[in-house]
Formats: C-alpha cells, structure tokens, sequence
C-alpha cells in the first residue's frame, strides 16, 4: 500500500509529519492491504479559527483495485486531532466497501469478480 502525504504551506510539521501519518495509515489500514493500492492524505490550514470554527483540515482518499474511490474528511483545532478523526472515517469506509463485495457467505459478489468471468 502507498501512503502520500501532501502538507499546506500553514502546517507545521514537515518530513516528521509526514513519517508519522503514513505509519498510522499503514499500521491503521494493514488489512485492508490487499485490497488499497494507495491512500492519499491532504493535511491543510482552513483558517476558520478567525470565525470560530475549526482549523486544520484532513481529507483522505483511497484506491482500490477494482473500486471507485472512496474520499473522507475531517476538521479539528489540531492536524492530529483532524487526521486521528479521517483515518476513523476511512477505516469504516473501507469496512462497509468491502462487506458490499461480499455476499452472505463471505464470497465475492458476480458483480467484482473478474476471475468469475474468465472461468465461464
């Protein structure tokens, strides 16, 4: 799995930042390893503790063979506080993703098979 971290220019952090986040990704995500090829992770200033709100965005996305993209995120005063919350956002994600390619019996569905369709 590949973890991408891209930093604002406002977040304090730099290369230790990004060490750590896809540690967590990769440490948070490990079983979902076979099935993401890539997570993306956006940490950025929004600024918004001027108006009251919160600061530190974090937005996640993935890829997953054969899927669509699935995209979370997440705002907190903290960068950690927001990329703790996404990473809890995506985890689920990739839970219920995932238990729609199953069907009851813990098999994959006809409709992400592609190994089904070259037996036939």
């Amino acid at each position: 799995m590949q973890v991408q971290v891209h930093a604002g220019d406002n977040v304090q952090g730099g290369e230790s930042l990004a060490q750590w986040a896809q540690t967590e990704v990769q440490d948070r995500l490990s079983r979902f390893r076979e099935y993401v090829t890539r997570v993306e992770v956006y940490l950025t200033d929004v600024d918004a503790l001027k108006n009251g709100g919160k600061g530190k965005r974090c937005v996640m996305e993935t890829r997953a063979t054969g899927r669509q993209p699935l995209a979370v995120n997440a705002e907190a005063e903290k960068v950690a506080e927001a990329f703790n919350a996404a990473l809890e956002k995506l985890h689920r994600a990739l839970n219920t993703d995932i238990a729609k390619m199953r069907d009851k019996s813990n098999r994959d569905t006809i409709r992400t098979g592609s190994e089904q369709d070259s037996e036939a």
